[in-house]
């Protein structure tokens, strides 16, 4: 790749960061991804690493981890994080006011009052101190590059996330609210049906 293709390609996902929401566009259509709303938790020379927050499995947190189950939020249920390492676990969870991630044991904070969970902590210890949390089997990853790439195609819209996205119930519409949030004329996106063929 030549200088000038790797500057363009750095420039592409210069405002990705942790806490950003990668939302795809209508267009994109890879099966793994469509209408999809994918949590940014890195993001680094190497690549980027992050959760598609509006895909729950079949699976609950009970079969799987269930001493995390009574904390997990509404619907208790295991969320697709993504295509890659589908049998590896990540928690994401959102701190009540007055708790700072960055100073308790047992998490990674990632923005404002989101975390990643280390789920071999006790979760008796920081129940207290949650608002809530989701766990998700496998995640979403690029390699350096790959994203930006991505973007200066138009995949992906890049807006900021609340942290009540990360708690969202998967039967809603998140990938609608967060498009009708952007304002015009982002949120005209948000109308485009799901089935065009259907319109």
């Amino acid at each position: 790749m030549s200088d000038v293709a790797a500057h363009g390609r750095a420039e592409e996902d210069r405002d990705v960061e942790p806490g950003t929401l990668l939302v795809a566009t209508p267009g994109l259509s890879d099966p793994n991804f469509r209408r999809t709303v994918v949590y940014v938790i890195e993001h680094r020379g190497e690549g980027t690493l992050g959760v598609v927050l509006n895909r729950p499995s079949d699976v609950s947190v009970q079969e799987v981890l269930p001493a995390w189950a009574p904390h997990t939020t509404r619907p208790r249920a295991v969320f697709v994080g993504g295509p890659v390492d589908a049998k590896t676990a990540l928690c994401l969870a959102a701190f009540r006011p007055g708790h700072d991630p960055a100073t308790i044991g047992g998490v990674v904070a990632v923005r404002g009052p989101v975390a990643l969970v280390d789920l071999d902590s006790n979760p008796a210890e920081l129940a207290p101190r949650l608002r809530g949390l989701r766990v998700f089997a496998g995640y979403s990853g690029w390699n350096s590059g790959q994203l930006a790439g991505e973007i200066g195609r138009g995949d992906w819209i890049l807006v900021p996330a609340l942290p009540d996205d990360v708690l969202a119930s998967g039967s809603g519409d998140l990938w609608g609210r967060v498009l009708r949030r952007q304002g015009m004329p982002l949120a005209l996106l948000s109308t485009f049906p799901a089935d065009v063929a259907a319109n």
